[in-house]
């Protein structure tokens, strides 16, 4: 599924290369599992590439719906 959004995170769209970071498909971005993990936590927004696991992409998704902040520590990738 790609992404609607603009980039996110502490990365600016001068920082981000294509082909490492996103490419384009159907002119939605479509972020790789690299972005995603230089970003730091799930977004919530069931990224194709998401490296992160379901339940913390569970959690993600819920704080989403229920408008809570997303790049707080129960948002990031746990184990190895």
């Amino acid at each position: 599924m790609g992404s609607r959004h603009k980039p996110c995170g502490v990365m600016n769209k001068t920082e981000l290369q294509e082909g490492l970071d996103y490419y384009l498909e159907n002119g939605l971005y479509v972020f790789t599992e690299r972005y995603h993990l230089r970003r730091g936590y799930c977004c919530g927004s069931r990224c194709r590439h998401c490296p992160y696991p379901k339940e913390v992409q569970a959690q993600a998704i819920r704080r989403r719906l229920a408008g809570l902040p997303l790049d707080s520590a129960a948002s990031r990738r746990t184990g190895g």
